[in-house]
């Protein structure tokens, strides 16, 4: 009988220590499984919150820095702008046509920057006459230049430009002032440039000279000048000319309008003009490169 009981004693301390064992075991388990649980929804939403954080602030500084150049490259090489000065070290060329009256014009404008402030410019126009009645041959040559007194920092500063410039070596049997023996002209010009629109006006003076005549005039020049999406631009503006001498050159009232598309540094023009007191049209085109 003792011999049992002692048997029996050890097979119930066996059981006990192997169930203790397993129970501890199941315990560890639980709590480990218990602690990765814990872990995972706390870590996963701290790194992708980081990531978001961290990206956004890099994207929206991409964009900003991307835009900003674009608005003042636009405005740096938009030819066609009434207030574009021509940069430093920068040249632009400008090959034009114009039909009116039946003569045809063709002309050659190169304008070289200095220091931002200064630009010269030669300007040669050449006129072929459809009906015979006008001699045909080169006007006079004309050398000028602009200087920029005031820089538009923003809006709320007004450009203003000096214009001046002389024609020389023209024809005295052509009785049009761009092709006269010789003619001076100054002026001012002003205006206010955004980042869509442009407004300017002008005043200008011309005093020519040569073996038959003698004359001045003066130009009022207000403008208007549009710059839409994909590059395409459109311009308004009248010139109102007022002549000392109308038997050779009569008061003028002219609206101008031009539309053009501009392709990096390279710009398209049409322009179409209608002078009221003649009942006269003018149409032409031009090709702006600046290099």
């Amino acid at each position: 009988m003792n011999l049992v009981f002692d048997m029996i004693k050890k097979y119930l301390f066996v059981g006990a220590a192997l169930f203790c064992m397993t129970g501890a075991y199941g315990e560890g388990v639980v709590l480990s499984d218990t602690y990765v649980a814990d872990e995972e929804p706390f870590v996963a939403p701290q790194t992708s919150e980081n990531d978001t954080d961290d990206y956004t602030p890099v994207q929206n500084s991409y964009v900003g820095q991307q835009m900003k150049p674009a608005v003042k490259s636009t405005l740096e090489n938009d030819s066609s702008d009434p207030l574009f000065l021509i940069p430093d070290n920068r040249f632009l060329s400008d090959s034009y046509i114009t039909t009116v009256d039946k003569k045809l014009r063709f002309g050659q404008f190169v304008g070289y920057g200095i220091n931002n402030n200064l630009v010269l410019h030669a300007n040669m126009l050449y006129q072929w006459d459809l009906s015979g009645e006008h001699q045909n041959g080169f006007s006079s040559t004309e050398l000028g230049g602009t200087y920029r007194m005031n820089h538009g920092s923003n809006a709320s500063h007004i450009i203003y430009d000096v214009l001046f410039g002389l024609k020389l070596w023209g024809s005295s049997h052509v009785r049009t002032p761009e092709y006269a023996d010789s003619s001076y002209y100054a002026g001012l010009r002003l205006g206010r440039q955004y980042a869509g629109v442009t407004f300017a006006g002008t005043i200008k003076s011309t005093w020519v000279f040569d073996d038959t005549r003698g004359l001045s005039y003066l130009d009022f020049i207000p403008e208007a000048y549009f710059r839409f999406k994909y590059d395409w631009r459109a311009g308004i503006g009248f010139d109102i000319r007022k002549s000392t001498n109308t038997q050779f050159l009569p008061n003028q009232e002219w609206l101008n309008f031009k539309l053009l598309r501009q392709y990096g540094n390279t710009q398209y023009v049409g322009h179409i003009d209608y002078e009221f007191e003649d009942e006269e049209f003018q149409i032409g085109a031009n090709v702006k490169i600046l290099f």
